[in-house]
Parts: structure tokens; C-alpha cells; sequence
């Protein structure tokens, strides 16, 4: 790269400070300093201007963009594990490289997983705006009872990566059951360990677990997912937890089963339409709600950043990025 002008690339959100420093010491970098989400147009405009866009999971790329005739674009980098921001099939047809961030950001996800269930089964949410609104009266046998995790079962919607550092974490570390549904029975060496039990169905999942967590992949296939049918089939004191995608739940039948008692609570990290929360959501005091929290550590939002540098060094080197999904 030292003999010729060095690729323009455009970061449409700021990233931590290592991570921005290695970018800018292989590219011409120019960064959304304003760090609020940039516009279609702007978005559009800078398929045309520069020759890699690494966008976050809130940059939708559509296919209008990707297909334009003067695009410039050759490779979007995009910072995150999910890509359904993009239109993959679109960015194929036109040969546009499209790469993402998996494997750096399962512990920091999982670690999110637990603090929701452990928030919500203490409800340790409703105990801090008491305490903060000037409402806590003191110590008494019946205040704010909630769950004991120990002996409990925890229900996995897939056994993943993160589903596995979860459930390690559920198992080893507060001794609860593992149960947990996927297409296959994952292998021994993986579901042995945690002790956990398949469920080819799940409905047999949702029946027997205290606590279920989501970890499948957002897209139109898992749209949903969580239904008003699901809710029905879940014990009245579980509690969902979800710090996979948003769109996965729907989130007025959760309302609805929340209210009606169908279920006892739910702890969400992310959201349909973010960063829009419903207000129906936000008003129920059985909700433990978190900004979008899963990847959130220097360690893991630096190694996010670190991925994206080494699939645009790839690409632009002549080699096949590692981490290339179109």
C-alpha cells in the first residue's frame, strides 16, 4: 500500500481508540465524528466515494446502494457479527465483497445473558428505581421475592457459541439444569460437559425450562420466532431473556403475556425498530431493559474493530478475507 494511494475508507460510526488508530495507520479513513447514524443519502453517497464503507448493524445497505451504476465500493466491512443490515444478495450480484466480526464477542454476550437473568430473576431492576425514587422503606421478610437460579432450568434456543458460553457459565457457575432445542443434537463433547438435554421441539423446551435465553440469528426465517403460540407454552413463572436480535420476539405478544400473567417476566437487550423501544415495554415493571449492551467491552469492541481491519488488509492485498460472507 506504501507505493500507491491508500484506500478510502469510511467508518460510519466511532470505534474505540486501538482499534481507530490501526485503522487509520493502513487507510484514508474518514469517520463519522458526529457518531448519530448517517442518513440513506449520506449512506448512499458514500458507496460512490469511497472504496470500502464499514458500516455497524444500525447502517441499513440496500440494494439500491450496492447496484447504483458509480458505485466505488468494493468492500463493506461491516463491524458486527450479524449482516441482515445488508443486502447480501444484492452485494453478490454486483461482486461486492461483503465481511463481518464473528468469534470475539461470544464471552462478553454471554456474560450480557447472565446479568439479565440474574436482574430479572432478583429483580434487581425494580429494586434500584425504588431505591433511587425515595420508595424503599427498609429491610422486611416479604420485600421484592424473587428466584433462585440453583436447581432451575435454564432453556437454550440454540446451542451456539454464545448459547454454550451461557449455558457454562448457568451450570458451572449456579448450578442450574441445561436444556436447550436445536435442529440436532449437538455433540457429545459439547453437550456433554454442560449435562445439557436436547429437545428436537419447542414446545418440549419451553415446557420444562424456568429461564429460556435466545440465541439464534435474526433474519425473515427466525422473524417471530417468540410468538404469541411460544408464550403460551412457557411456565407462568419463567422468564425470557434475549441478547440476540430484536425482530426474533414479538414484542406485543410478550406484552400481552406479560401483562396477562402468561409469563412472569422477561430481561431484553435488543429490540424491533432500535433504538425505538415500545413504551408498553417500558412501562411494565417485570422488564429488565438494556441498551444494547451484549458486545459492550473495550476488550471485544476493539477485537470487533481488529477483524474489520484484517478482512479490509486482506481484500486489498489481493487475498480472501477471512471473515467474507459474499
Amino acid at each position: 500500500m506504501s507505493s500507491s494511494p491508500r484506500p478510502r475508507v469510511l467508518a460510519t460510526r466511532r470505534w474505540p481508540d486501538a482499534a481507530e488508530q490501526r485503522l487509520d495507520a493502513h487507510f484514508d479513513v474518514v469517520r463519522n465524528d458526529s457518531d448519530v447514524p448517517l442518513s440513506r443519502a449520506d449512506l448512499a453517497q458514500a458507496m460512490r466515494e469511497f472504496d470500502a464503507l464499514a458500516p455497524t448493524i444500525t447502517d441499513r445497505i440496500d440494494a439500491e446502494m450496492i447496484e447504483q451504476p458509480d458505485r466505488r465500493v468494493q468492500i463493506i466491512g461491516s463491524f458486527g457479527v450479524g449482516f441482515e443490515h445488508i443486502d447480501v444478495a444484492a452485494a453478490k450480484r454486483a461482486g461486492v465483497v461483503v465481511t463481518n466480526t464473528p468469534g470475539v464477542l461470544t464471552d462478553a454476550t454471554a456474560d450480557i445473558a447472565l446479568t439479565l437473568l440474574l436482574m430479572a430473576a432478583r429483580r434487581a431492576g425494580e429494586g434500584e428505581r425504588e431505591l433511587r425514587a425515595g420508595k424503599w422503606t427498609g429491610w422486611r421478610p416479604t420485600h421484592m421475592l424473587g428466584q433462585a437460579l440453583k436447581g432451575k432450568t435454564l432453556g437454550l434456543v440454540a446451542l451456539g457459541r454464545i448459547g454454550q458460553a451461557t449455558a457454562e457459565r448457568a451450570h458451572h457457575g449456579f448450578g442450574m439444569k441445561i436444556a436447550y432445542y436445536a435442529r440436532r443434537e449437538a455433540p457429545a463433547e459439547v453437550a456433554g460437559p454442560l449435562d445439557a438435554t436436547w429437545y428436537p421441539d419447542l414446545a418440549g423446551l419451553l415446557a420444562v425450562s424456568d429461564f429460556v435465553s435466545l440465541h439464534i440469528p435474526g433474519g425473515a426465517e427466525t422473524r417471530h420466532f417468540m410468538n404469541a403460540a411460544a408464550f403460551d407454552q412457557m411456565q407462568s413463572h419463567a422468564i425470557l431473556i434475549n441478547t440476540a436480535r430484536g425482530d426474533v420476539v414479538d414484542e406485543a405478544a410478550l406484552v400481552a403475556a406479560l401483562r396477562e400473567g402468561k409469563i412472569a417476566g422477561a430481561a431484553l437487550d435488543v429490540y424491533q425498530g432500535e433504538p425505538n423501544v415500545s413504551p408498553d415495554l417500558i412501562a411494565l415493571d417485570n422488564v429488565v431493559l438494556l441498551p444494547h449492551l451484549g458486545s459492550a467491552t473495550t476488550e471485544t469492541r476493539n477485537a470487533m474493530g481488529f477483524k474489520v481491519i484484517d478482512n479490509l488488509i486482506a481484500w486489498f492485498g489481493g487475498e480472501t478475507p477471512p471473515n467474507r460472507i459474499a
